[in-house]
């Protein structure tokens, strides 16, 4: 399957070569030739037909360079075959060092599916158990990584340095590292936990949904009020402190602000210039879950979000936005094209009480769960039948020219919204506009 993806972003005719990554800009000429030969048509009927509109010779150029392109594995590149070609390896941990939480957030997904917890804050000897698992799964590889998680993870402070210091200590005796996020609310951001991310290195994910009647509505504390006016002092603090572990704003949005560009203004405005704002994965029943009807406006807002990013550039104070981060010479390795959504097989969940899951957003759900850390002579690495993801390379994903991006969507949001063994229809189309707008960006800021 020699495979290319044409589209035209603002005026500029763009075309991505699926296999090799490579990316072109095409005139007018180029790409009315580019046409014809989607089409079947051979050099000749090319010329003859578009030479009387273009003129001989600038057809001519087009093929000539064209073909080039071919050769050079550019363009039309062949389909490489399905597989990673080796095993994967647990490389990272989410931790669940909290199930309860200091906020109610109406769109978490711990509340999602889930029986009440079997316990709220993690133990020490849960934490270490998990951190002897990993080292054991992970085989060869060297660096590993954990992620804090809750509920909040703050609420259970002590204990969250002490599996760091435990990981950190055992990765030593066995020539291993460890990198650390914490993923918090910022309720608790205080200036002592503030230092100790600083000093060790952390990474953070700190949650802000963007304007205080967007945030406040969505995330609420457990009397029912708004959050951002306690959030916010802290996170800003730390965040424009520019930590040395690094941190990203990461926002949600959902049906009620499908506006989301404002979001990113706002928080941009702030001061903020490292920015996620994901989409809100949620059962297609929630009031404030993303409809098929919201496709369009959702893109347009991408394309709005781009021209704020741009105009940020142009002025000399860009700042990052997740999604549109790509590198098409140094993107994933073959491997992690190939073989997608790590859930299950090099990233795993594991809950307070110390149950394992294929990932964080399907902790809890009973058919799921693969084992306990406590109990290590039964944990099972073989992915549930009812969680059996297909590939880039397989289903519908075949057929995708972004599948080596995505790496064949969430496993998660296909779960949740009842075709597990397929990507969501909704992620996907979304996928596929932000890689449009990612691309463009490129073809502006690199030259293409």
């Amino acid at each position: 399957m020699a495979e290319i993806h044409k589209f035209i972003f603002k005026g500029k005719r763009l075309v991505l070569d699926v296999e090799s990554n490579a990316l072109h800009e095409f005139d007018q000429v180029a790409w009315q030739v580019l046409e014809r030969l989607e089409q079947g048509d051979g050099d000749r009927e090319i010329a003859a037909h578009l030479s009387p509109l273009y003129g001989a010779d600038a057809v001519k150029g087009a093929l000539s360079e064209i073909r080039l392109l071919q050769r050079e594995g550019l363009l039309f590149s062949e389909a490489r075959e399905s597989g990673s070609g080796a095993p994967a390896v647990v490389k990272a941990l989410c931790l669940f060092a909290a199930d309860s939480c200091n906020l109610r957030c109406r769109y978490c997904f711990v509340e999602q599916g889930r029986p009440h917890p079997k316990a709220t804050l993690m133990s020490e000897t849960v934490g270490k158990a998990a951190i002897d698992f990993l080292v054991a799964a992970s085989g060869p590889r060297r660096h590993l990584e954990i992620d804090f998680f809750g509920g909040e993870p703050l609420l259970n402070w002590p204990t969250v340095r002490e599996i760091a210091a435990y990981a950190r200590e055992l990765g030593a005796s066995r020539g291993k590292t460890f990198g650390f996020t914490v993923t918090t609310n910022g309720m608790l951001l205080t200036p002592q936990v503030a230092s100790y991310l600083e000093r060790e290195g952390f990474a953070a994910v700190l949650s802000l949904d963007g304007r205080p009647e967007v945030h406040d509505r969505m995330r609420i504390t457990a009397a029912g009020h708004g959050s951002y006016g306690t959030v916010l002092p802290h996170i800003r603090d730390y965040a424009l402190a520019e930590p040395r572990g690094g941190c990203y704003i990461r926002g949600t949005y959902t049906r009620f602000n499908l506006d989301f560009c404002r979001d990113v203004e706002h928080l941009y405005s702030l001061g903020f210039r490292h920015i996620s704002m994901e989409p809100v994965v949620a059962p297609p029943g929630e009031d404030y879950a993303l409809r098929e009807e919201d496709l369009p406006h959702l893109e347009e807002e991408y394309e709005r979000l781009v021209d704020f990013y741009l105009h940020c550039h142009e002025v000399g104070d860009p700042f990052t936005f997740f999604h549109f981060e790509i590198d098409l010479e140094r993107g994933p390795c073959l491997p992690k094209r190939l073989s997608g959504c790590g859930a299950g097989r090099e990233y795993l969940a594991v809950t307070a009480a110390g149950e394992i899951y294929p990932c964080h957003q399907l902790a809890g759900r009973e058919e799921l769960k693969m084992g306990h850390v406590l109990d290590p002579a039964h944990i099972s690495l073989a992915l549930p039948e009812s969680f059996v993801p297909a590939g880039p390379l397989e289903g519908r994903c075949r057929q995708c020219w972004a599948r080596y991006h995505c790496g064949g969507g969430c496993r998660a949001a296909s779960y949740i919204n009842g075709e597990p063994g397929e990507p969501y229809y909704l992620e996907c189309a979304l996928q596929r506009k932000r890689l449009e707008c990612a691309l463009y960006l490129q073809s502006v800021k690199g030259g293409v």
